[in-house]
């Protein structure tokens, strides 16, 4: 079966309603601010996004108050968020967690599942963020017979803007997946000074932690490995998102900026660099867009398409980053404009869910590929 990569119209209107929401609440000397306070993720945007938009539930069924929608149309979500380095937890909420909690599959799993389709709770998995598909993930938390949790998971993303926490740990009878509110006694989050400030991340901590079992030993690694590998073939439309605002940005930019009495653009060093960015923006679209039509269509070749997606498109959004601070100049390296957000989260990007070199890796695996002598 062949893929689509075009946008549908019902796509293209979900961008228009998220884009413009963002232009309204992102503007740049805003979120710059909110970097800068007490409290980085804009929970009303959020409440906007999950609430009134239904981002919150667009891969949750219907059957349990979510949209019924897809991968493709998570994609075009990611792709604005990226664009805008929005400071909303669907990544960890809409996708890692409600993903991973989908695949689990039991009744207790799609009651919290239908609290976060409507926005009312919003949960993070509990795993360390650079964590490719096929990693174990539940070897730092341990799980009592009654459910009780000890142990560490390091560098978990949206931790801080979750109310409850999914949380894969290893069970007296093997791998589970366990509900734990993130305030409950036992809990402890430590929140270190992230590269990317739009997006904190969080060391959780769990010392005699009262949970509840949503997956034993039969699904919880399966639903954990199905969570990993949609949020790594998702966050390619994310990296797209953000390369193609660079690359938009630089080139009006360089339209409007003069020096030695012409326009700045009109160099043909700079148009041959703008011109090998673009190309590389188009196919990290063609990868990105075919990791979400697999995984929207649950294709057989999804591990493959997703391994290509992020292989290429994450170095794709750091270069475009490195070009729009470069190529703005002197201005560019200020922390006034938002380039260096852009860069930041390229940067954080690059090594979350699997570098692009793990995923390489994983490619040659996939694809019965030996690797070179040494």
């Amino acid at each position: 079966m062949s893929s689509d990569l075009l946008y549908s119209d019902v796509e293209n209107d979900l961008r228009a309603a998220v884009r413009g929401l963002l232009t309204d609440r992102c503007a740049p000397a805003a979120l710059l601010a909110r970097c800068e306070g007490e409290e980085p993720y804009d929970a009303a945007l959020w409440r906007t996004l999950a609430g009134e938009v239904g981002v919150a539930g667009l891969l949750v069924p219907e059957k349990l108050g979510g949209q019924g929608a897809s991968a493709r149309e998570a994609a075009v979500v990611l792709e604005e968020l990226g664009a805008f380095v929005a400071p909303a937890p669907f990544l960890g909420s809409a996708v890692l967690a409600t993903t991973a909690l989908l695949a689990a599959g039991s009744t207790e799993a799609d009651a919290v599942v239908a609290r976060l389709a409507t926005g009312e709770r919003t949960a993070a998995l509990a795993v360390p963020l650079p964590s490719a598909p096929g990693a174990e993930v539940s070897q730092g938390v341990r799980a009592d017979a009654d459910g009780v949790l000890v142990g560490r998971s390091t560098s978990v993303a949206d931790a801080t803007a979750a109310d409850l926490l999914i949380v894969p740990a290893n069970g007296p009878d093997g791998p589970g997946l366990y509900e734990v509110r993130s305030d409950a006694a036992g809990v402890a989050l430590s929140v270190p000074v992230p590269l990317d400030l739009t997006r904190p991340i969080a060391d959780v901590t769990f010392d005699g932690a009262a949970a509840r079992r949503l997956a034993g030993p039969g699904t919880a690694a399966a639903a954990v490995e199905r969570a990993l590998l949609t949020g790594a073939g998702l966050l390619a439309s994310e990296q797209l998102g953000l390369a193609q605002w660079c690359l938009d940005e630089t080139v009006a930019y360089l339209k409007e900026r003069h020096q030695f009495g012409r326009v700045v653009g009109s160099f043909q060093a700079l148009k041959h660099r703008l011109a090998d960015l673009w190309l590389e923006v188009v196919q990290s679209r063609a990868a990105a867009r075919n990791a979400a039509d697999a995984l929207a269509g649950d294709s057989a070749g999804a591990p493959v398409a997703v391994a290509v997606a992020q292989a290429f498109c994450a170095p794709v959004a750091v270069r475009a980053a490195e070009e729009c601070v470069q190529l703005h100049g002197g201005i560019g390296m200020t922390w006034e404009h938002p380039a260096h957000l852009r860069l930041k989260r390229a940067k954080a990007d690059e090594i979350a869910l699997g570098t692009p070199g793990r995923h390489r890796a994983a490619l040659a695996a996939l694809v019965d590929l030996p690797a070179a002598a040494g």
